[in-house]
């Protein structure tokens, strides 16, 4: 097949930040191509929107039932392959279902729905249709990472004992909603963001990290959620106590309020034999920790790396790859997967295309942010997943 895959957006306009993220990363690879959108709910918004990226006029549509239901009935030569949802969270569940039922397959951003109902609804519809759905758990992407799931499903490590993952973030120290600041008004907003603020919002990366990197998944949870900031109605932290299948025990903390903290996600996994630490300030390097040798430093782009790693890395050693790469990495193994099926090839079980968050994926997250509020509201009662 000698063209690129092709996408339509919804969201991402004017004054969004996601949106243009995505875009970026699914044009670094120049295997994607953007071809229509329907960039806001607000029909001239999002035209403008549209032409500000010098889309056809006719390609940018003012919702994203128009944009569906007229890419549709395009010739199969010139409709878009795939939607791509980066709206606030009450507004993934609508466009990706009128996707899959269209025959669109759907990546979105996470979370993958506003509650779990809506999540296990969409998981029968994707089941139903046998579309593609992609969830853009980015910090997947990173080479590092890749690396450090691959000594642990090879054993490296040993057995899993215990886990320790942190995103501490400083920029909800105040209530900056109040300033009309659009990223922090929807993300406050139980309407729009569900019921987590900042649990909801990178928590569920550093549970998604956890399990991704170590294969486990979270049993039961401990969970006290916090909204610091008075007048807020989410939480802008949570400390939670983790019990793993198979019996490593973990550590997960979020924060909004950690004052100077950036984007500060981190994880350290131990086994029997050995350990990892990686931080996403400096994902290029990752320290490995043994029980009876020197610790040894891990540096993307070299030879001794798996080939997970290898095939995530697009730079030479000491280039840095980073964020934009690695959300890039997601992007480019859900198209890979999409040009598979359109070509009617069967992938190996190990193959890249099929290494990217899925509707799984996507529903361990929401049942993650269920069982923490629940946890929460029960004073840090250990509550199981639901998922």
């Amino acid at each position: 097949m000698s063209r690129k895959i092709r996408y339509g957006m919804v969201g991402g306009g004017r004054g969004a930040f996601i949106g243009a993220v995505h875009r970026i990363a699914a044009a670094m690879d120049q295997q994607i191509e953007l071809v229509c959108g329907a960039f806001s709910s607000d029909p001239k918004r999002s035209k403008a929107s549209g032409k500000d990226l010098f889309l056809p006029a006719k390609r940018c549509y003012g919702s994203f039932q128009e944009m569906i239901e007229k890419e549709a009935q395009l010739p199969e030569g010139e409709r878009m392959d795939f939607v791509s949802i980066v709206t606030p969270n009450h507004m993934h569940f609508p466009p990706a279902k009128m996707a899959l039922e269209n025959g669109f397959h759907v990546l979105s951003d996470k979370p993958a729905t506003f509650d779990l109902a809506e999540a296990k609804a969409l998981q029968k519809i994707i089941k139903q249709t046998r579309l593609l759905y992609g969830l853009t758990h980015n910090y997947t992407g990173y080479p590092l990472v890749k690396q450090a799931r691959e000594m642990v499903q090879t054993g490296k490590l040993g057995k899993i004992r215990k886990v320790v993952v942190e995103y501490p973030q400083g920029w909800l120290a105040t209530r900056v909603e109040e300033s009309g600041q659009k990223q922090a008004s929807w993300r406050t907003d139980p309407k729009r963001s569900g019921a987590a603020g900042c649990i909801g919002d990178i928590g569920t990366h550093a549970e998604n990290l956890a399990e991704y990197i170590t294969g486990l998944k979270i049993k039961e949870l401990a969970a006290d959620i916090t909204a610091f900031v008075k007048g807020r109605k989410l939480d802008d932290d949570g400390n939670v106590l983790l019990r793993f299948q198979g019996g490593a025990k973990g550590v997960l903390h979020s924060s909004q309020i950690s004052v100077g903290e950036e984007n500060n996600l981190n994880i350290r996994v131990y086994g029997e034999l050995g350990g990892i630490e990686w931080h996403q300030k400096e994902p290029n390097t990752m320290l490995v920790k043994w029980l009876d040798q020197p610790m040894q430093v891990y540096r993307t782009g070299l030879g001794y790396l798996g080939a997970a790693a290898a095939s995530a890395t697009r730079t030479p050693p000491a280039h840095p790859e980073g964020y934009l790469e690695a959300f890039a990495n997601v992007y480019k193994n859900f198209a890979n997967h999409i040009r598979a099926k359109l070509e009617r090839r069967k992938l190996e079980k190990n193959d890249p295309a099929l290494d990217y968050p899925k509707i799984e994926d996507g529903i361990r997250g929401m049942a993650f942010i269920e069982a923490v509020v629940k946890s929460s509201k029960g004073n840090a009662r250990w509550t199981k997943l639901s998922a």
